[in-house]
C-alpha cells in the first residue's frame, strides 16, 4: 500500500518549517544579547584572575602630604672577570 501525500498535508508541514524558523530566529535575537554578555563577563573573570596578582602588587600604600619618597633601582654593575683579556688590533689593506 503505498500512501500519497495530500497537497493540504504538504502545505502545513511547509508551514510549520517555516513557522519554526522564524521563531528560532526571533528568540535568538532577543537572547543573543543576554548571550554575549554573559560570555563577556566569563572571560572577564578567567582574565582577571590571572591579572590578580600583577595589580594587587602595583597599588601603592597611601601617603600622607608632604611625604617625599625616592624609589630608585640599586646601581649593581656585576663583571665578569672571567671573560679574558682585551685585545688591540689593526687592520691590514
Amino acid at each position: 500500500m503505498i500512501q500519497q501525500a495530500s497537497v493540504s498535508g504538504v502545505i502545513r508541514m511547509i508551514l510549520i518549517i517555516i513557522l519554526v524558523y522564524y521563531g528560532i530566529k526571533i528568540i535568538s535575537r532577543l537572547l543573543t544579547p543576554f548571550l554575549i554578555k554573559y560570555v563577556s563577563k566569563k572571560a572577564e573573570e578567567r582574565f582577571g584572575g590571572q591579572f590578580g596578582g600583577f595589580q594587587q602588587r602595583k597599588q601603592e600604600p597611601a601617603k600622607k602630604e608632604g611625604e617625599v619618597t625616592i624609589d630608585k633601582m640599586p646601581n649593581t654593575k656585576s663583571t665578569n672577570k672571567d671573560v679574558g683579556e682585551y685585545v688591540d688590533y689593526e687592520e691590514i689593506d
